[in-house]
């Protein structure tokens, strides 16, 4: 006996700011939004310790909390935030078809895609050890905790040397640690670093270590040409080698561009499919701030909701 198909008239896939503020416009707009959050409920807030550029926090507050406060705020209007995680997805024929944990099928007048995208990280045991406790994916988000501070940036492409250039303007030294003997960025990122006098290239050097027991206070590495180890004294370390989106299973439907992020109609939370709005980290691989994200769930609530009232009147 095949399992019943439940259906749904907004369906949101991800719990970070982007999916939850789709759900608290989607619910107060009586759309009963079904919302799964995804393998990491919260999104890459959960793992970020102090959030102090948030509007509404004047005193900051931690990412898992303001996750908490979000699902609230969206259950109380009426959004149902389920556990789970969509395995698969048919979007060649309407209603919209999403299977969640390879288990329960649901058909979906309008997705909202909110999965986001996951940092890079170097994937040594102190990194994971010391995340949220001076390791860190974002130097925008986080660099203010390490202002008069040393600090190091792994990193040569253009986000490496953008966080570079922002740390500079707040910590006393930037160390910047580029594996090969070049960088990919781009010209002008590249004399824009080199030219700082608060920034120090490291060229063919790797991270052995970083050190540090409750918190960071340094970080052994190790030139990849003749092998020899040295110690930085620094606290803060930010990882830029790049954000994989959360996009796989969309990708026989959806356009995206070579990274894998979801391309939408300017001006709109659009997809290349009807009914199929993407929001957040997903589609945005310029800003990544919780608040743009937010902002990007509210407006694909409102194209949602639009979808929907046309339909009606067809």
């Amino acid at each position: 006996m095949k399992p019943e198909i439940e259906k749904v008239k907004v369906l949101i896939i991800g719990s970070g700011p982007a999916g939850y503020t789709a759900a608290i416009y989607a619910s107060r707009a009586g759309l009963s939004p079904v919302l799964y959050t995804g393998g990491q409920p919260g999104g890459q807030l959960t793992i970020t310790n102090d959030v102090e550029n948030y509007p509404g926090y004047p005193n900051s507050v931690t990412g898992p909390e303001m996750m908490e406060d979000f699902r609230k705020q969206a259950e109380r209007f009426g959004a149902q935030v389920r556990y789970g995680l969509a395995t698969s997805v048919d979007f060649s024929t309407k209603p919209h078809t999403v299977v969640i944990d390879e288990q329960v099928t649901l058909h979906a007048d309008t997705v909202i895609i909110s999965t986001g995208a996951s940092a890079k990280w170097l994937g040594i045991e102190s990194e994971s050890r010391l995340n949220g406790k001076g390791v860190s994916a974002c130097a925008v988000c986080d660099g203010f905790f390490f202002r008069g501070q040393k600090v190091a940036i792994v990193g040569a492409g253009d986000t490496a040397c953008e966080e570079a250039s922002y740390l500079s303007n707040i910590c006393s030294k930037v160390y910047m640690l580029v594996r090969k003997d070049e960088m990919r960025a781009s010209q002008i990122m590249q004399k824009r670093v080199m030219s700082n006098p608060k920034i120090e290239i490291l060229w063919n050097t790797e991270t052995d270590e970083i050190l540090g027991g409750e918190e960071v206070n340094g970080v052994r590495i190790f030139n990849n040409k003749t092998g020899e180890k040295s110690e930085i004294a620094i606290s803060g370390f930010f990882v830029a080698i790049g954000h994989q989106p959360n996009t796989g299973i969309f990708k026989d439907y959806i356009h995206m561009d070579e990274a894998g992020y979801i391309k939408t109609i300017p001006g709109s939370t659009k997809t290349n499919v009807e009914g199929v709005f993407a929001c957040g980290d997903a589609q945005d691989n310029i800003y990544r701030q919780a608040v743009t994200a937010a902002g990007t769930g509210c407006m694909a609530a409102l194209d949602a909701e639009r979808y929907l009232a046309e339909l009606e009147h067809e």
